[in-house]
């Protein structure tokens, strides 16, 4: 058995720890607060973005108008873009490894001939952690600074901008964005959503976009039941106009809905991030405190064996001294 002073030093030490995980837990709540109210602001913009571009977008086809380069899917799929969103620092539990795993998972699904990829996958990074995708035999092509609470829309606009430009230059076939959807202070969830190019009409559930989230209430099927809604109801269909014109619109709409989908996604990384962190804390804080426990326990009966030891050594001296 450890000497009591051995199992002092111990106790106080982890003490000490317990204090420090106890703060960042406090600081990663806070940062949570602050991160789910961001989030909970931009929900509604991004619900009624895409009901304006799915809007246009029907206005156009129904006008025979061709698809927005944005919209217009590929023939053949040869590179895929994909946006990886980590966090700068650990001590989160399972938060990154997480997002990497389902990337990786997700990239699988294109290899179908042998070992050998027939889709190749590029990396943008945001947030420092991302790059241990680099030791997956994957190539990463930009990396952008995150911060820890995204202020506005501006901070992913240099984002958009790079992989709105790679999709129209034709060097990628498909672009993707890699985050963890918040659902609550005790659930987040990995997702791999597709983002370029947009697709009105096709639903998918593994790689939507964000106006398919059903946590925003607005996706095509919703708005096919409001429509058949009023015309059972006899309302009048109302027709929108657009001006200058649908097409001019789109080409404003359009990027400006990639980077809310970008920033939606930032914000509710950022939010699981912090409740991964603060719930990692917690957990941390809890087994010091169990450690302490069975610590101080141990010292109790070190110094309580000690104790009957010098008790037995005086009275063997005592009798001793009798005899």
């Amino acid at each position: 058995m450890a000497s009591t002073r051995d199992i002092k030093n111990r106790i106080k030490s982890i003490g000490s720890t317990k204090k420090i995980t106890k703060a960042m837990e406090m600081v990663s709540a806070s940062k949570m607060r602050k991160a789910v109210e961001a989030v909970l602001r931009t929900r509604t913009y991004a619900n009624l973005s895409w009901l304006t571009v799915l809007n246009l977008s029907q206005s156009m086809n129904g006008n025979n108008g061709e698809l927005h380069q944005l919209l217009t899917p590929r023939k053949e799929i040869k590179k895929v873009g994909i946006i990886l969103i980590t966090s700068n620092r650990g001590l989160c539990g399972g938060f990154n490894a997480a997002i990497i795993n389902k990337v990786q998972e997700s990239i699988k699904k294109y290899q179908t001939i042998g070992e050998r990829a027939t889709v190749e996958a590029e990396f943008v990074l945001i947030g420092k952690k991302g790059a241990a995708i680099h030791h997956r035999g994957h190539t990463i092509v930009a990396d952008f600074p995150k911060l820890d609470l995204a202020s506005e829309v501006n901070e992913i606009v240099p984002v958009a901008n790079l992989i709105i430009g790679e999709f129209i230059s034709g060097k990628y076939d498909k672009v993707m964005v890699a985050y963890t959807d918040f659902v609550s202070s005790s659930k987040q969830i990995p997702r791999v959503k597709k983002l370029l190019p947009i697709e009105i009409d096709k639903a998918d559930e593994s790689l939507g976009i964000v106006g398919e989230d059903s946590r925003l209430g607005l996706d095509k099927k919703f708005v096919e039941e409001k429509e058949k809604q009023h015309a059972q109801s006899g309302q009048f269909t109302y027709e929108y106009t657009f001006e200058p014109s649908p097409e001019e619109v789109l080409n404003e709409m359009l990027p400006r809905l990639i980077e809310i989908q970008l920033y939606q996604a930032l914000l509710e990384s950022n939010a699981s991030e912090h409740s991964a962190r603060m719930a990692a804390m917690h957990q941390a804080t809890e087994a010091a405190g169990d450690m302490v426990s069975e610590l101080t326990l141990s010292f109790n009966k070190a110094r309580q064996a000690a104790i009957t030891s010098e008790i037995a050594e005086i009275s063997a001296g005592a009798n001793a001294l009798a005899e």
